[in-house]
């Protein structure tokens, strides 16, 4: 199985990165897994909506040049479907068992995500109602795909 994160923006705390290579590193028995990270649109503080539409567009067309049609791809997006961590470790477990090997996060920037990303996207998803850093958000998602490959395999990781 082969899986991607794509990102918004540069990984810069070394905080953030340690636990992200650590998650990563223990991924590798599992599946290929990497972190794909898109520049971000230099913009100012204050937007008109046209502006935000503008800087979400062109992320979102670096976000798509990133992905390949035959990637099954999660948004992760406020409004998505939320799961439990045992059901997130089933849904991956099917879509492998179902022939999808290619599986594609995708963590927007601090506007979020582009109409066009979330229409590619084949499902959206949400780790709660909370606003979180996307950097933060990096390391959050890492750990759960760690977590679901250690309940796949019935690991004690998950007690």
């Amino acid at each position: 199985m082969n899986i991607k994160i794509i990102g918004v923006g540069k990984l810069k705390e070394k905080y953030f990165k340690a636990g992200i290579a650590e998650y990563a590193k223990r991924l590798g028995r599992y599946c290929k897994f990497e972190i794909v990270e898109v520049p971000d649109e230099k913009a100012p503080e204050s937007l008109s909506q046209a502006e935000m539409d503008e800087v979400m567009a062109k992320e979102g067309e670096r976000i798509l040049s990133k992905i390949k049609d035959r990637e099954y791809v999660f948004a992760l997006a406020i409004n998505g479907k939320e799961r439990s961590s045992e059901e997130f470790a089933q849904m991956l477990n099917q879509l492998a068992t179902y022939g999808h090997s290619d599986i594609t996060f995708v963590i927007g920037g601090s506007l979020g995500l582009s109409p066009a990303v979330l229409k590619r996207a084949n499902e959206q998803i949400s780790f709660g109602r909370f606003t979180l850093p996307h950097q933060l958000m990096r390391l959050v998602l890492t750990e759960q795909i760690y977590r679901a490959f250690t309940i796949i395999n019935g690991l004690p990781y998950h007690k």
